[in-house]
């Protein structure tokens, strides 16, 4: 992976302000692949006291985002396809893992899993990005 897109992506998320609302952090980036990670805290239940799936999909999106814009040009989700498998464990770290499976000229297909500290699937996503052909809109801004 281009060491300048790596960083600026990574400087980006470091600001990002729906990441930060959750605490999600980039842990890995390579070309095609992500891992990130983000507490499961008490505000992000839904009403029966469980994680929300819109907090695991908020790990999830990121994940995807940082995996299908590793190769320094735009891409933008056309579908998101997940599959709940498990509740998180209150106060549990979670880590979503974005692996390209298939990129042409135009879209790009993506495998991501979301498991616990025990390793234990939380959630799995079947993903595709439209991918624009125009660069980062950040990489002329470091």
């Amino acid at each position: 992976m281009d060491e300048h897109v790596r960083d600026a992506i990574l400087k980006r998320m470091a600001v990002e302000p729906f990441a930060r609302k959750f605490g999600i952090e980039v842990i890995s980036i390579e070309s095609g692949y992500s891992r990130v990670t983000m507490k499961y805290t008490s505000d992000m239940d839904n009403m029966f006291g469980m994680a929300h799936g819109g907090a695991v999909f908020a790990l999830i999106d990121v994940a995807f985002e940082t995996a299908s814009n590793s190769h320094g040009t735009m891409a933008v989700a056309l579908n998101m396809s997940v599959s709940y498998l498990a509740a998180a464990s209150p106060g549990d770290t979670l880590f979503a893992e974005a692996r390209e499976i298939s990129r042409t000229r135009k879209t790009a297909c993506y495998d991501i899993r979301v498991s616990d500290t025990a390793d234990q699937p939380i959630a799995a996503c079947h993903a595709m990005v439209y991918r624009k052909g125009t660069p980062l809109p950040f990489l002329d801004r470091l």
